[in-house]
């Protein structure tokens, strides 16, 4: 940690922007942390945002303090770590045993700190830059200010984005990034992805979004065109019968219905995806299954049964996911009053091979706990068989 340690101070005297600390060791509790540079009544400190699921707790810490609580959470409970200062940027990423790997590269645009205190919050796509897609999905107006009663897309946009932010390092930079939408409608997300890697970020990626609609597909394309967004493309199909030769880097599979989710992973996992980014939407299948005599009486309420299946369903693809080799996280996509299906399955694939010992161990024991689970159940999800075959 002493590499980090200099690499701390150097961007501390170097005008840091921002810092993000990412991937927790754990599967619980504090899922990021954000920390940016505050002037309060004349003094340069430094606020430490840490987010734990819909809550966020903050800390002003001096450049020492700051420093030593880095240098403590990357030794411990976090494996990643991204510093924004004016010219350049520094990715460090911890291994289990102490070493620290860093990238370093550098701005082309210098970027200005803002150090006010208490600020609007900033998004990712800012509410007052016009962007084309956005005045056409009606979120935007001409002048670029969000329509009232789109701002709550306008707000899951921005948080889809922030998911995307975190997994940028493990995405590759020496190709072209291949993306997979599965069911994506509208495509809100899909342009705002494009946008946000291609634009933005300078990423050279080709995406795909599949959706059955061939209306929704047309007018997609349509608007790509428009935009001149050359590898960014549209498609009518299920994701059943979806096969490519090349596979896809990361695959995104938000709101498709029931097992639909469940082809998607299993088509990820096939392609070797480094990243999948799932948020699963009627999980009908268990209900239909559970018979747990254990839980019979609680089972008994219907309410109780589907929510129970739908918590069930999730945590047991999260196990299965876990069990073929990604770290698999379970996270609020989007607060729950502006939509009920809120839980983002992220899954990063591991770095070691299958056939490691300790690798493979542990790819054991998470199926032999998923075997475990589904007997208890006395279910059979959809996602264990694909995974079989």
């Amino acid at each position: 940690m002493e590499r980090l340690k200099q690499i701390m101070e150097e961007c501390l005297d170097q005008g840091l922007y921002q810092m993000i600390i990412s991937h927790p060791r754990r599967k619980s509790g504090i899922t990021k942390v954000k920390i940016r540079p505050v002037m309060i009544r004349g003094e340069l400190l430094y606020q430490e945002s840490r987010f734990e699921g819909t809550k966020v707790f903050h800390e002003n810490r001096t450049a020492p303090a700051l420093s030593e609580s880095v240098i403590r959470m990357m030794n411990g409970e976090f494996r990643q770590l991204e510093i924004h200062t004016v010219n350049r940027q520094v990715t460090a990423l911890a291994g289990k045993k102490g070493n620290v790997t860093v990238k370093i590269r550098n701005n082309e645009k210098p970027k200005v700190p803002d150090l006010t205190h208490d600020r609007r919050r900033q998004y990712l796509l800012e509410e007052s830059v016009p962007i084309g897609f956005l005045q056409d999905l009606g979120v935007q107006t001409r002048e670029g200010r969000i329509v009232k009663s789109r701002y709550d897309k306008f707000r899951q946009i921005n948080r889809f984005l922030e998911f995307i932010e975190d997994v940028l390092p493990v995405l590759p930079t020496e190709r072209t990034v291949r993306i997979i939408d599965f069911g994506c409608g509208k495509s809100y997300l899909t342009f705002a992805m494009y946008y946000y890697l291609k634009i933005l970020k300078q990423y050279d990626v080709d995406i795909t979004g599949l959706d059955l609609k061939a209306d929704v597909i047309m007018t997609c394309n349509q608007l790509s065109q428009k935009y001149g967004y050359e590898k960014l493309h549209f498609m009518q199909g299920d994701i059943r019968e979806f096969n490519r030769e090349e596979p896809a880097d990361m695959v995104v599979c938000l709101h498709a219905c029931d097992t639909a989710t469940d082809h998607a992973l299993a088509k990820a996992v096939g392609w070797g995806a480094k990243v999948i980014l799932a948020v699963p939407c009627c999980q009908h299948e268990l209900n239909g299954q559970m018979k747990c005599e254990a839980l019979a009486d609680l089972f008994a309420y219907g309410l109780v049964k589907e929510q129970a299946a739908a918590l069930f369903t999730d945590a047991l693809r999260g196990q299965m996911m876990e069990s073929v080799g990604y770290h698999t996280q379970i996270l609020e996509f989007i607060d729950m009053e502006h939509t009920p299906k809120n839980r983002m399955l992220r899954c990063i694939r591991r770095e070691k091979d299958k056939n490691d010992p300790g690798e493979n161990a542990y790819r054991a024991e998470k199926r032999e706990g998923v075997e475990t689970l589904m007997g208890f159940l006395k279910v059979r999800p959809t996602l264990y068989t694909l995974l079989q075959e």
